[in-house]
């Protein structure tokens, strides 16, 4: 892991923030093929990319700070100033909130602009997720004896017994070593690189899929199913409080994110084909739908 990559003078580059920029850049040349594709002007990608990259930062870190209020109110300044305290639910809920604050603008249909971010949005993630891997962010997961497990001696929040946890007995998290010559022992989970991987799987179904017929809207429904799906899955190994039945919070949202894009793929399936007078299961041959525009 590598937290810090070079100074130039007294800028310090950082892994994690580089590799974000580096998942923007590649959600909006994924979304550019799509504009260019469906006859959209290209530029409509870096106009969703901006705004999404903005807001979607707003959202991360007010979703961080409701989810530890007490924490931030104990040191109001670092709901401004800390470097940390960005959480993923919190940047896709402001991310779509700016996509869709430029679709108005465009006057192109938000839900043709959500299927063309939907493969953008996965490929986004798993890019991210290789800079939580380089940082060392606390993303990390639960000790493992897989051969593939790893430490995070020179992690960015440090590799201590405050950051090294296990799950107790009820499901609670504890430290998983007393002192910092024991945590170096300690081998966990690379979740970054689970996650990494699965959202990279869902990224390859959805770009699979945008050029045959779909409904409009249905990769998006897609891609918070399969996503909320990844992130359940991984949620098992991670380090996150477990808050409901032995289920994290994040897993509760993913849950949540499967069950709505479930229902959505059903319904929508439904209307078209009933749209289009086929029997349940028949194959849809109309040809693809390039633009729509609100």
């Amino acid at each position: 892991m590598i937290p810090v990559l070079f100074h130039l003078g007294p800028l310090t580059v950082y892994s994690f923030g580089l590799m974000m920029a580096l998942g923007f850049l590649a959600a909006d040349y994924v979304i550019r093929l799509e504009c260019v594709r469906r006859g959209f002007d290209p530029e409509y990608s870096s106009s969703i990319v901006i705004a999404a990259a903005v807001m979607g930062l707003v959202g991360s870190r007010l979703y961080a700070i409701l989810d530890d209020l007490p924490t931030y109110l104990a040191d109001p300044k670092s709901m401004v100033f800390s470097g940390s305290g960005f959480v993923f639910y919190g940047g896709m809920i402001g991310g779509i909130t700016g996509a869709y604050l430029v679709s108005r603008w465009y006057r192109i249909g938000f839900a043709v602009t959500m299927d063309m971010c939907a493969p953008a949005m996965a490929v986004g993630q798993a890019i991210g997720r290789i800079g939580c891997q380089l940082a060392g962010d606390g993303d990390w997961g639960l000790p493992s004896t897989v051969p593939w497990a790893m430490a995070y001696p020179r992690a960015i929040i440090g590799w201590t017994p405050q950051t090294v946890l296990k799950l107790g007995e009820h499901y609670q998290l504890v430290p998983a070593c007393t002192n910092l010559s024991d945590c170096l022992s300690v081998r966990v989970h690379p979740a970054p690189v689970y996650e990494t991987v699965l959202y990279l799987g869902v990224f390859a179904i959805l770009w699979s899929m945008r050029k045959t017929y779909h409904p409009v809207g249905r990769l998006m429904y897609w891609y918070l199913f399969l996503a909320g799906a990844a992130r359940f899955l991984v949620e098992f190994v991670r380090i996150n409080p477990r808050v409901f039945h032995g289920l994290s919070e994040a897993q509760l949202i993913a849950i949540a994110m499967m069950i709505a894009g479930g229902v959505a793929l059903i319904l929508t399936t439904e209307k078209d084909q009933a749209e289009s007078g086929q029997r349940p299961g028949e194959k849809n041959k109309r040809p693809a739908m390039n633009a729509v525009r609100a």
